[in-house]
């Protein structure tokens, strides 16, 4: 069998693991590993200030903090992505507005999101799908002038660049994920990069369960105590040790995975040229990190038949996200902008293949063999 992922293993993670708990007899969070991971981030990502989270989702829900939601307030947002970048703004008391996506990146359409903006909105999302960055200079300009945040979805978008800029380090607030199925991974967890100084100290607040306990630490105040509200956002720096032995090798793995996503390319072109499929469009000024690869099948019956293919092959691949308009909780807590006709007919088309770090030539022309054979039929 073939997987669709395989979590990235680099050899010095449990060496990392031990150290955390045997030498450094630190395991809560904010220990040294999670202050070198920090460090690594903001050096690499030439981020103002980078903290690690539980989660992708947490790091959402506290940007969603930091930008002092409140009830009513709308947050635009692309339908096609995964349930947390919506549920973060839910959870602060925000109505979501979904915006179609670009058929050719499947990004939010740049385009489609002023005529989404009301009285009542207050931040824009932009989901770096595949890592593949959205026109941020359009976005930037479109919030600047309604005087709205924006907070990055970067959860795929580890190592990726737009115009030489990190995805995260361009909006007020970029969000990582560091979960198994990601580039980098700590098992489950993720990063939140705070691009403007003034949100640094509330940020520390919120993520230290409504202390100023990052102060006390600091030696900035002889006591910490509960200044407002905010949750258990820390990751013990056992998974931050784990981190840290990916990211010191954040080079090698990117390479690895840019060249089976190259071969990818390459190998499936012929089809593409004649129709049968069309293969991933990475746009000028972005550096993607080859997160994933994926191909567009003509419609929904023929994607169902060709993952069903795959998979008589031991070959595993899968489709990517329902559109959030459709769901339930979408229904129920978000309205469309407008027509979403992109968003429908491009999500029932995509598969992803295997993607991971390590994959193998042999395995990559394994899978674009069987996939030639699909369409050979």
């Amino acid at each position: 069998m073939i997987p669709f992922n395989r979590p990235p293993y680099v050899g010095n993670e449990m060496d990392y693991v031990r150290e955390a708990a045997e030498v450094n007899r630190k395991i809560c969070g904010d220990g040294p590993f999670t202050k070198k991971c920090h460090a690594w981030m903001q050096e690499r990502f030439h981020a103002q200030k980078a903290l690690l989270t539980t989660s992708g989702t947490t790091a959402l829900e506290m940007a969603a903090l930091l930008c002092e939601i409140e009830p009513g307030d709308e947050v635009i947002l692309p339908s096609y992505t995964f349930s947390t970048t919506a549920t973060a703004f839910v959870l602060a008391g925000a109505k979501l507005v979904f915006v179609d996506i670009r058929p050719d990146t499947m990004n939010i359409d740049e385009t489609k999101i002023e005529a989404a903006i009301t009285d009542k909105t207050r931040v824009i999302v932009p989901v770096h799908y595949a890592g593949v960055a959205c026109d941020m200079d359009a976005i930037m300009d479109i919030a600047r002038r309604h005087n709205l945040l924006v907070v990055e979805d970067a959860a795929q978008g580890v190592m990726s660049t737009y115009k030489g800029k990190a995805l995260g380090t361009i909006g007020d607030f970029g969000c990582y994920s560091f979960h198994e199925t990601k580039n980098y991974s700590m098992g489950e967890g993720g990063a939140l990069v705070i691009n403007d100084e003034r949100f640094n100290e509330r940020a520390e607040i919120i993520r230290e369960k409504g202390t100023n306990r990052s102060r006390f630490l600091r030696g900035q105040v002889d006591k910490y105590t509960w200044v407002e509200y905010g949750s258990s956002y820390l990751p013990s720096d056992m998974n931050a040790a784990y981190l840290l032995a990916q990211l010191e090798r954040a080079d090698e793995i990117n390479d690895s995975r840019i060249h089976a996503w190259n071969r990818y390319n390459e190998n499936l072109a012929d089809l593409a040229a004649d129709g049968s499929i069309e293969l991933p469009f990475i746009p000028e000024g972005c550096g993607h990190n080859a997160h994933m690869f994926y191909i567009k099948c003509k419609d929904l019956e023929e994607r169902t038949s060709l993952i069903s293919y795959l998979g008589d092959r031991d070959i595993m691949s899968v489709f990517h996200y329902v559109p959030l308009h459709s769901s339930p909780a979408g229904l129920r807590y978000g309205r469309t902008a407008a027509d979403m006709s992109v968003t429908d007919r491009e999500s029932n088309r995509l598969t992803r293949l295997p993607m991971y770090y390590g994959l193998t030539d042999e395995d990559v022309d394994r899978v674009c063999d069987a996939v030639h054979g699909f369409y050979a039929q």
